[in-house]
């Protein structure tokens, strides 16, 4: 009997190991991962700030800045639009945990754009899309990805558009690494800095990654600061201070044209510009023009004010030129939108669609600009 019981006991030994066996051949991940171990992204580099001396890291503006400037200014450079965590891991899956700042919701604007995650990782030449991690209240934990093969990759985490972060935490598998990015892109030496509106700042982008100046950066490989206050791009000559501190930026492009009126183009855009140019004499601007709105087609009246204001904005730079700048840029609405009028969420903010479209333009003009 006890022989019987041994030979029973060992076949179904080596069941079990088949079993295993088996399973490792179809699942290797699965039983690699363990349990999933979180680490503090304040260790990580973080991309897309125009200064690190900020009230908490993850906010785009000067802690000197907050008596300083308008109130909503100030608010909206809590919200971290443009910003991104760097890393490097050979995880099969990858999470987050983050708080936001406000939980904000808005009835033209997913909530994953708004205030979720979205990862992209490298993969042979170009920024690939991971997935999303998306938000469901104000403290959040979510695994954005899983059953990944156990190799080495670098990562790009970029923050909420509209919200802000008070805590960030990247989890991976217990039985892996995770380390400082080995890669020297998007490259961080000359950034391009970008001061605008809400389409700046991401309004309506499905998720962080699509926002233009996101685009941008993975199309660039280079470093992007977003400055966008969404309704608050009113040429407020605290910002183009802190902007002009950047010596070493390659470009300013200045996308404020839906957010001020003829009268402010006219009293404003030589003093914001004169700003810049005190510190930055030879640096490249970029004036862009405002997108044609979708609903312009039907309403005459925002028509003619986007045309109005458009063509101030030209004569703005002629002047500047006229003046003696050589290294002033301009950007006609031409076009950036396509004609079929399916690029907004609402007549005037960008989908996904809308935000590829207007980011190819720019980026030709950044390409011709920069060479």
């Amino acid at each position: 009997m006890r022989v019987l019981y041994d030979l029973k006991n060992n076949y179904l030994q080596m069941k079990k190991y088949r079993m295993i066996l088996l399973l490792a051949m179809l699942f290797p991940t699965v039983l690699l991962c363990g349990q999933t171990k979180y680490y503090d992204a304040a260790q990580f580099p973080l991309i897309g700030k125009i200064t690190t001396q900020t009230e908490t890291r993850y906010e785009r503006l000067p802690a000197a800045l907050k008596n300083e400037c308008r109130p909503p200014v100030w608010n909206l450079g809590k919200n971290t639009a443009g910003l991104a965590i760097r890393f490097r891991t050979n995880s099969t899956s990858i999470s987050a945990k983050w708080d936001l700042y406000e939980n904000r919701y808005m009835n033209h604007m997913t909530a994953t754009g708004i205030k979720g995650l979205d990862l992209y990782a490298w993969e042979k030449d170009h920024w690939q899309f991971v997935n999303t991690g998306r938000p469901d209240g104000k403290s959040n934990e979510k695994q954005i990805i899983a059953n990944m093969t156990p190799t080495e990759r670098e990562y790009l985490l970029y923050l909420p558009l509209y919200d802000g972060v008070t805590a960030l935490s990247v989890g991976i598998d217990s039985t892996t690494t995770i380390q400082q990015p080995v890669l020297s892109f998007p490259e961080t030496e000359k950034p391009i800095i970008v001061y605008g509106t809400s389409i700046t700042q991401g309004g309506c982008a499905s998720r962080p990654g699509m926002a233009y100046t996101n685009i941008l950066e993975r199309k660039l490989n280079k470093e992007f600061i977003n400055l966008g206050f969404s309704g608050n791009g009113q040429l407020d000559y605290e910002i183009a201070e802190v902007m002009a501190k950047r010596h070493d930026a390659a470009l300013f492009l200045l996308d404020f044209i839906p957010n001020v009126n003829t009268t402010q183009i006219k009293e404003k855009t030589a003093k914001f510009i004169g700003i810049l140019r005190k510190e930055n004499p030879e640096t490249p601007i970029l004036l862009v023009e405002s997108v044609i709105f979708s609903h312009s087609v039907f309403d005459q009246s925002i028509e003619a004010i986007v045309a109005e204001k458009n063509s101030t904005l030209k004569a703005e730079c002629d002047r500047l030129r006229k003046n003696g700048d050589k290294n002033i840029y301009y950007l006609p609405s031409h076009n950036f939108l396509g004609n079929d009028g399916e690029a907004t969420v609402d007549g005037i903010h960008l989908t996904d669609l809308g935000f590829e479209r207007f980011s190819e333009k720019l980026y030709q003009a950044i390409k011709k600009t920069l060479h």
